[in-house]
């Protein structure tokens, strides 16, 4: 392991110096690795494993035909790498979980009957497990139970590895009944494609996986973004003025200067004004948001944001649910005007031309 300082507190990771590509496929030789789920990380993770080399198999419903034919579409084939839950389940000795967590829950009994001494349980969230007084999901004591949990979207997992940067993931080992649970955990993280892997608990990991989301990474990123745009638009600014101002500048310019050098290194890149007001405002927005985030993480660890997915996602009218309060937000002014901003960006206007050139729609493949 390599021990990295981070802000003066120092860490051990795991990187690809340490546990290499061939390291992996020596310790995973003989496991079949069932990815139960080809929703969000299902696909991501599955074809990043086969990709490297190791030998995968997809369980999936043929309920959600949609995901069915997507794995098909994708090269697994019915009968030899597709197959039902239940079949994959019976099939795998690494039995990865990436269904959503309410659906963890259904299918955890056809899960529970497949699993033998030895074969090993794998998450990428901590969610079922540590909530299990509400999930129901106990895993007997004669398997592994491992988590890798990317940080990032199954998109990114996938356009990361794509690109040979991979990206960073959090690991764990909730019970090591093999005695080589946590060499199976770092095998299966490094043949994902992770960059680098630090260590966590299942709880660490789904207080501030849930925590994040709902926070500065989704909730509270749209909703101060909203709020300001809402403010220019009061104030007599345009459309394109406000989303401008408040989200293309971020996301095209400003966002990519923290992450090449950090929040400093992009202030000290931006004009004096900028840097006054920026470092002037900072404590109040701070002291402003810090009471939200309490509360947040006070739902977190009690449990109270799991009942309320387990009760949402539940439900069997909530993907009809869903899509309703997503076109809500799509359809709003200030993501309106977003989607015509990005259509005037110079790089986007170019694509269009040359898929037009090409004979085919501008519009890109889901």
């Amino acid at each position: 392991m390599a021990v990295i300082n981070f802000g003066g507190v120092k860490e051990n990771v795991v990187t690809r110096a340490e546990f290499s590509m061939e390291k992996a496929r020596k310790v995973l030789k003989n496991e079949v690795i069932a990815v139960i789920g080809y929703g969000v990380q299902g696909p991501a993770q599955a074809l990043n494993m086969k990709d490297n080399g190791f030998n995968v198999i997809i369980g999936q419903s043929k309920e959600y035909q949609k995901d069915w034919n997507r794995a098909v579409a994708d090269g697994w084939v019915p009968g030899k790498t597709l197959f039902d839950i239940e079949e994959a389940a019976k099939r795998g000795t690494i039995i990865k979980m990436l269904v959503t967590d309410a659906a963890q829950m259904k299918i955890w009994p056809l899960v529970k009957k497949c699993l033998t001494p030895g074969k090993a349980l794998y998450f990428s969230h901590g969610f079922s497990i540590v909530f299990k007084n509400q999930t129901n999901v106990i895993p007997p004591k004669f398997v592994d139970v491992i988590l890798v949990a990317p940080k990032g979207s199954g998109t990114s997992v996938r356009r990361n590895f794509l690109s040979g940067a991979g990206i960073n993931s959090s690991y764990a080992v909730e019970q090591n009944y093999t005695g080589k649970a946590k060499e199976r955990c770092l095998a299966v993280g490094i043949a994902i494609g992770s960059g680098y892997m630090f260590p966590t608990t299942f709880k660490h990991e789904v207080h501030s996986d849930l925590t994040g989301e709902r926070g500065i990474l989704m909730g509270a990123l749209a909703g101060v973004m909203e709020a300001q745009y809402d403010v220019l638009r009061k104030g007599g600014h345009t459309p394109s003025e406000a989303f401008n101002e408040t989200v293309e500048e971020l996301t095209q310019s400003l966002i990519r200067l923290v992450d090449e050098n950090g929040m400093d290194w992009m202030f000290a890149n931006c004009s004096a004004t900028a840097q006054r007001g920026a470092l002037d405002w900072r404590p109040r927005f701070k002291k402003a948001v810090m009471p939200v985030f309490n509360e947040l993480y006070s739902a977190v660890k009690s449990g109270k944001e799991t009942r309320r997915v387990i009760s949402a996602c539940g439900k069997p009218n909530y993907k009809q649910l869903l899509d309703a309060e997503l076109a809500e937000l799509g359809n709003s002014e200030m993501w309106l005007a977003g989607k015509a901003v990005r259509s005037l960006r110079p790089h986007e206007k170019a694509k269009l031309i040359t898929s037009k050139t090409r004979g085919i729609s501008g519009r890109k493949a889901n």
